[in-house]
């Protein structure tokens, strides 16, 4: 890949053209750049988000800007976000580029209350190759938690890889890997210990120079120890393992990319408590296949896969084709999705409304079949 200079009114020199395809500068953003004609401007990567301004940098230079008034007021939602490509002129932040993709998620606060459910979306980060899904093996170790990340990456279009931490706690560790494979088809899974350094070598080709990862997962999973184990230096705070409740503790305040010594980026994020969905872009079916295989086979195309004749899922159960853990996450992922889509479209009194008479239509469905075998 290669800057092409000639193309553009933008200066750059080639030390800082290197540094640039280091940090993961592509055609995507040069055929953008190559539309913009100011010469005072030049690229830059958000690297970090303070209150009041962003840490970005241009490989070997890291500076403090601010953001363009003009940037809040963007119906695109281009406010920067840790790993957007901006365009910057004395340390204002004027254009941030189209990104390739976004990790987002639903607003916290509202998970689990339908009634309140946030249209607003939250961008953890932009212009991702892998997202780590860094699960603890304490009791930090959740089946239905891990569907729903893979759920919330697959939504975003984006790429999973399940990382097992704390191998050392146990001395079958591989027994987790399969347990999740189970539910993870076709996601690499891979199990270290940031302890005594065990499956970290498995993980450098998502280092190579240029690619960046976004590592999420609950607070105290070692997210920041695996983060300085592979930098080989302390670049994030951690804490001990908590004696009373067996899991990590939270460390981790701020989404910082952090440029690595193999070559590669990583956006250690603070600990997500609430696993809220913003959109629905097809990641349940792709999270779950076993079930989406079967229903597309039922008698019904709208079929809700609860009770109806011909339901091929429902089936599915009885010759144990589908795990009836697995349906109940599904149905409930599924419950969630629709209605905020309803919401996204419909206000909250209208979607209540509807929820409600679809409930007191299958109550009277209930009583009339009850009259009828009486």
């Amino acid at each position: 890949m290669i800057i092409r200079k000639e193309h553009t009114n933008i200066t750059c020199t080639d030390d800082i053209l290197r540094s640039l395809l280091k940090m993961g500068w592509g055609s995507h953003f040069q055929t953008h750049l190559d539309n913009i004609c100011n010469e005072k401007v030049f690229p830059a990567r958000v690297v970090g988000v303070q209150k009041n301004s962003f840490l970005i940098s241009q490989g070997n230079l890291e500076s403090l800007a601010t953001a363009a008034g003009k940037l809040n007021h963007q119906k695109e939602n281009l406010f920067p976000v840790t790993g957007d490509w901006v365009l910057v002129n004395d340390k204002v932040i004027s254009v941030v580029l189209p990104r390739k993709n976004t990790l987002s998620r639903g607003a916290a606060g509202t998970h689990g209350k339908q009634g309140s459910q946030s249209r607003k979306e939250q961008i953890i980060a932009a212009n991702l190759d892998t997202v780590f899904i860094v699960c603890g093996l304490d009791q930090d170790f959740n089946m239905r938690r891990l569907e729903r990340y893979l759920t919330l990456v697959y939504n975003c279009g984006l790429t999973p890889s399940i990382i097992l931490t704390k191998a050392d706690l146990h001395q079958n560790p591989e027994h987790y890997v399969s347990e999740v494979e189970t539910v993870a088809f076709e996601v690499p899974v891979h199990c270290i210990s940031a302890k005594d350094s065990i499956g970290l070598a498995s993980l450098e080709p998502y280092l190579s120079q240029g690619r960046t990862i976004a590592m999420v997962g609950s607070s105290g999973s070692g997210k920041s120890t695996l983060v300085n184990r592979l930098s080989g230096k302390t670049m994030q705070a951690t804490n001990l393992i908590s004696e009373s409740v067996g899991k990590g503790k939270h460390t981790t305040t701020t989404r910082s990319l952090i440029m690595m010594p193999q070559g590669g980026m990583v956006i250690d994020n603070p600990g997500i408590r609430e696993i809220g969905f913003w959109d629905d872009g097809g990641g349940l079916n792709v999270a779950f296949p076993e079930i989406e295989n079967l229903a597309n086979t039922c008698r019904f195309h709208d079929c809700s896969h609860t009770r109806e004749p011909g339901c091929q899922v429902l089936h599915g159960l009885t010759t144990g084709a589908i795990r009836k853990d697995r349906l109940d996450s599904f149905q409930k992922m599924k419950r969630e999705l629709a209605y905020l889509s309803d919401r996204q479209t419909k206000s909250a009194g209208q979607v209540e409304k509807e929820r409600w008479k679809e409930v007191s239509l299958k109550i009277k469905a209930i009583n009339n079949r009850r009259t009828n075998h009486a």
